[in-house]
Order: C-alpha cells, then structure tokens, then sequence
C-alpha cells in the first residue's frame, strides 16, 4: 500500500468513526485498527490527531459543497435554484448513517480549538447561497434556514425538517 493509499483508508475511516461516534470519542488506535494502516505510517502522514481531524473536514467539505453546489446549479431559474437546496437536504437528512453537521458537531465539541475549516466551511455555504440571490439579505436568511433545518433534522432525522424550511424559503423568495 502507498501514501496515496494509506491516506484515502485513514480518511475513510476518521470520517466513519468521528462523524458516528464524535471526534473526542475516537482514538488513533481506533483509526488505526479501521483502517489497516499501520501506527507508524498513520503518524508519519497525519502526526498528531489534530491533522487527522482537519484532512478529514477539509476533504468532507469539497465533497459535501461539490455536492450541493451541483444540485444547486441544475435548474436554470433562480428560484427554483434556491429550493433545490432544500430538496438536496431533504435526500440528505434522510441517508441513513446522517448525524447533523460534521462542522458543527466538530464546533460543539472542539469549541474554540475547532479547525478553521468549521468556519470556512460556513463562509462557503453562505457564498454559494449569495451566488444564488442578489439579495444579501436573504442569503443570510437562507442560511439560517438551512442551519436550523440541518439542527432540527440532527436530532429527528429524515427529510420534514427540511421540506419546512424549504416552505419558508418559497415565502422568501421573490415571485417568478
């Protein structure tokens, strides 16, 4: 097995294990023994578990964002741009392994010592729903739309949560 290899297995399964069971609760031997990465590669590619945690959040925010931004982009009219969002959210709060928000699961247990991806992550997805509206404004109220409908859903998974905030967000929106 080579770096390249080693890495995509540690990624892999620091995404499992911390976004199932919580960054704090997951130790390198854990990764470790998930991957089959042996110790000594696993600190020689990520040396302490803080790295680890970053690649892991840097990586589910190019694959998330890419993700959404392609669902986002699809329709040709703007409105109908805005609430494929929240259809994209709904397929999402419905997966089976969903648990909230990686970032924000991170946020609430890290605190301050979080990544600063946490808080790039979030200028992203208020710039990609800023692409969608001229609107400032309601940029800032679509993303508070989809933060809480990604709380609420965190706690009571499936799609509702976000089919609501998708009703709200068609009362924002301007008429076609």
């Amino acid at each position: 097995m080579d770096d390249e290899e080693a890495r995509t297995r540690l990624l892999d399964a620091a995404e499992e294990l911390f976004y199932r069971h919580g960054i704090q609760a997951v130790g390198m031997d854990r990764i470790r023994t998930a991957s089959g990465v042996p110790l000594k590669r696993l600190y020689r590619l990520f040396p302490a578990k803080e790295s680890l945690v970053t690649a892991y959040l840097e990586r589910r925010d190019r694959q998330w964002l890419t993700s959404l931004r392609t669902a986002a982009l699809a329709p040709a009219e703007p409105r109908a741009r805005v609430l494929a969002v929240f259809d994209w959210l709904a397929g999402w709060f419905a997966e089976p392994d969903f648990r909230g928000c990686a970032f924000l699961n991170a946020y609430g247990e890290l605190g301050a010592a979080a990544p600063e991806i946490v808080r790039v992550h979030k200028a992203e997805l208020h710039a990609l729903l800023a692409g969608l509206t001229s609107d400032p404004a309601l940029a800032d109220r679509l993303l508070i739309l989809t933060e809480g409908a990604t709380t609420v859903a965190a706690l009571a998974p499936g799609p509702e949560p976000a089919r609501r905030a998708r009703e709200i967000a068609e009362l924002l929106l301007p008429a076609e």
